[in-house]
C-alpha cells in the first residue's frame, strides 16, 4: 500500500524530477520503500546463477547510487548505466515524457551520468547484494573513430566489479552512435573488448561476460548481420532491445511527438521480433535477454516464446511497481512447471 501511494504521488510532479527522486529515497538509509522477499527462480546463464530471470534494465540508475535499495526489491540483477569514461550532463531539459494513455515513455536523456569513476567508487563503497551488469557507453564529444577508447576504458574500470557488462551502442539519444553497428565499426570494436576481456582474465583470473544492446529500428537483414558479427565476435551475449525512434503505432496524446527514445508497451511486438530474427541467427543456446514493452506477465512470456532466456523491465516497473517483478516470476514458474510435466 505504502508503494502504491508513493508510486501515485510520483506520477503527478514531472517525469524526470519523479525520477530524480526515487533514486533518493531508494538511497536513504530511511527509505520507506518495502523490501521484498527474493523470489526463488534461478536461471543460470552466462556462467552466472541468476536466482530469477527478472532484471531492472540500464537507464533507471545510471550512477549505482541507489543498488543498495533496488536489489531489495525481488529482482534477479539489476543493470546500471549507461556510463561514461567522463561526466556529462546529457541533453536539455525537458527530456523525459511520460505517455501514460500509450503505457509508455519517451526520453532523450543522452547519457547524462556523474562518470565512471563516481560509478565506481559507489560500487566499491557498497556493492548490492544482487547479480550486477554494468552498461557501459561512449561520451558525446567521443568521435566514433575513437569509440573504442572509451569503451575499453570503462570497461577496465567496471570488470572487476561486474557480473556482466553490456556494450550501448544502440542508444538513438547520442548522435551517429548506432553507427557503431555497422559491419566494420561493429567488428572492430568487439574484436579490441574481446582482446581487453581475454587480457584482464589472464591477469585478474576473472572473467567478465560481455553482452552487447542493439537497437529495434534496423530492418531484418541488418539485424541478422548484426548478430552474426556479434556471434562471430565471441562476444557472450546480446540484449534485445534498446528504445525505439518509430512513433507512428501511438494513440493521440500529449508528448507523442517528442523526439527522442520510445519505451513501453508500443515497443513490444518489435522488439520480440527482434529477439525471433537473433534466436534463429545464433542458435539455441547463445544467451539472449528480451526487453522492451513489458507490462504484464504475458508480456514477458512472449519474450520467452520468442527466444528470450532472461527479461528485464524499466517502463512497466516505473507503471506497475514491484508487483510487476512477482507477477513476472509466478508466470514463469507456472510455465516451467508445465513444461517439465509435458
Amino acid at each position: 500500500m505504502l508503494e502504491l501511494i508513493s508510486r501515485k504521488i510520483l506520477q503527478k510532479i514531472p517525469a524526470e524530477m519523479a525520477h530524480d527522486l526515487s533514486i533518493k529515497m531508494l538511497a536513504s538509509p530511511a527509505s520507506f520503500v518495502v523490501s521484498s522477499k527474493q523470489i526463488i527462480n534461478p536461471i543460470k546463464l552466462l556462467g552466472i546463477n541468476f536466482p530469477n530471470p527478472v532484471g531492472l534494465a540500464a537507464g533507471f540508475d545510471k550512477n549505482a547510487d541507489a543498488t543498495k535499495g533496488l536489489s531489495s526489491l525481488g529482482f534477479g540483477f539489476i543493470e546500471v548505466g549507461t556510463v561514461t569514461p567522463k561526466p556529462q550532463a546529457g541533453n536539455p531539459k525537458p527530456r523525459l515524457f511520460r505517455l501514460k494513455e500509450n503505457q509508455a515513455i519517451i526520453n532523450r536523456m543522452g547519457f547524462n551520468n556523474k562518470g565512471v569513476k563516481h560509478l565506481v567508487s559507489q560500487l566499491e563503497k557498497a556493492k548490492p547484494n544482487c547479480i550486477l551488469g554494468i552498461n557501459i557507453g561512449k561520451n558525446k564529444i567521443t568521435p566514433n573513430e575513437k569509440a573504442v577508447d572509451d569503451y575499453i576504458y570503462c570497461f577496465k574500470k567496471v570488470a572487476h566489479l561486474a557480473d556482466y557488462v553490456t556494450i550501448n551502442i544502440s542508444s538513438p539519444n547520442t548522435v551517429d552512435l548506432r553507427q557503431l553497428q555497422e559491419d566494420e565499426n561493429l567488428v572492430h570494436l568487439l574484436k579490441s573488448l574481446k582482446e581487453t576481456q581475454k587480457s584482464l582474465h589472464e591477469t585478474t583470473n576473472k572473467y567478465t561476460p560481455i553482452v552487447v544492446k542493439i537497437a529495434p529500428d534496423q530492418d531484418n537483414e541488418t539485424t541478422k548481420k548484426i548478430a552474426k558479427n556479434i556471434k562471430n565476435s565471441g562476444i557472450d551475449g546480446i540484449i534485445c532491445t534498446n528504445t525505439t525512434i518509430e512513433k507512428n503505432n501511438l494513440k493521440k496524446e500529449c508528448h507523442q511527438d517528442e523526439t527522442g527514445g520510445l519505451s513501453g508497451k508500443p515497443l513490444l511486438s518489435r522488439s520480440n521480433e527482434i529477439i525471433k530474427t537473433v534466436r534463429k541467427v545464433v542458435g539455441s543456446k547463445f544467451p539472449i535477454i528480451g526487453v522492451g514493452g513489458i507490462l504484464t506477465d504475458e508480456d514477458a512470456m512472449s519474450k520467452i516464446h520468442a527466444g528470450a532466456d532472461l527479461v528485464q523491465i524499466y517502463t512497466g516497473f516505473i507503471y506497475q511497481g514491484t508487483q510487476l517483478i512477482k507477477d513476472i516470476n509466478n508466470k514463469l514458474i507456472v510455465h516451467k512447471k508445465e513444461e517439465n510435466n509435458t
